[in-house]
């Protein structure tokens, strides 16, 4: 039954899911540090991701610049409209004992997203067409498509960003300090907005160079972003919270499943297996297959 597989096959079905999983790793990352920082699971990324994949075509079709060139510009409107994101809905919301007012307020904004979008776009499928988007790039007898391969070096420079900010600088440092108690971190002269600001700007600023990635890779339409905060959402229960590498790990860990699974099964079943998974991890480790359990007394 499987004589036709070989080394190259596999390798390539591998490098596939790789490549495609790291747009997932990129979009957990920052619903990682969202809902790290507020506890807020926000269901709105994926809206906001194919947002700025909108914003990088209109760039590409009206003014010519290129994709990868709008990155300075996509990413930065993006932190902005986080922060305004996080000011004007969430600051009041996230005081409040009950959660689930901050879940409504993210399903809120993803369909006003959604339907301002399918309004000014057109519902119908949209995508960017380059020299370059269809070429690939011939390493030891594979074909690794190069706006994958681009996505690719977007997440992991992105991933070692994030890193680099969180850990190194005292903005960053107060960041993981309010994510971890932010009591604590009141007491030491940490304001909790500021933080969280910062954070939301952080997380959607990731947006925009998902929805870069996105839009230079395949064909999106107004209402692909439900799918993809499920998957960023599963990506993080993979790779477990509190982790940047670990959320992209989680990403990448998604991409190879579907990859694999649309090969041996069918294209239909690649969701299937996703979700399948996603409810395994959840019942047998919820705190993610990449953080150690820690065993009570």
């Amino acid at each position: 039954m499987f004589d036709y597989l070989t080394f190259g096959l596999l390798a390539q079905l591998f490098i596939n899911g790789i490549l495609f999983g790291t747009m997932y790793g990129l979009a957990a990352i920052g619903l990682s540090l969202i809902f790290g920082t507020m506890r807020i699971i926000f269901l709105s990324q994926g809206a906001v991701i194919i947002l700025m994949a909108y914003c990088c075509y209109w760039l590409f079709t009206l003014f010519k610049i290129d994709p990868y060139l709008s990155i300075p510009i996509i990413g930065l409107a993006a932190m902005v409209l986080g922060a305004g994101i996080y000011q004007g809905l969430f600051r009041r919301a996230v005081k409040m004992e009950d959660k689930n007012i901050t879940l409504l307020i993210a399903v809120g904004l993803m369909f006003l997203i959604e339907n301002l979008m399918a309004v000014m776009w057109t519902p119908n499928p949209r995508s960017i067409s380059t020299g370059y988007t269809s070429s690939s790039i011939p390493v030891g007898g594979l074909a690794i498509s190069f706006t994958r391969l681009m996505g690719f070096v977007m997440a992991m420079l992105s991933t070692a960003g994030v890193t680099l900010f969180l850990k190194r600088t005292l903005v960053g440092k107060a960041v993981r300090a309010a994510s971890e108690d932010i009591e604590a971190a009141r007491l030491v002269g940490i304001s909790p907005h500021w933080v969280n600001t910062i954070a939301f700007a952080i997380g959607i600023g990731l947006c925009g160079i998902a929805g870069i990635a996105l839009s230079t890779t395949y064909p999106f339409d107004p209402y692909f972003g439900f799918i993809f905060s499920l998957k960023a959402m599963i990506a993080l229960a993979l790779g477990g919270l509190g982790s940047v590498f670990g959320a992209l790990l989680g990403g990448i860990i998604l991409g190879t499943l579907e990859s694999w699974s649309s090969f041996f099964i069918s294209g239909g079943w690649a969701d299937a297996v996703s979700y399948g998974v996603f409810l395994l991890v959840l019942l047998f480790k919820p705190e993610g297959l990449l953080v150690r359990s820690v065993k009570k007394v």
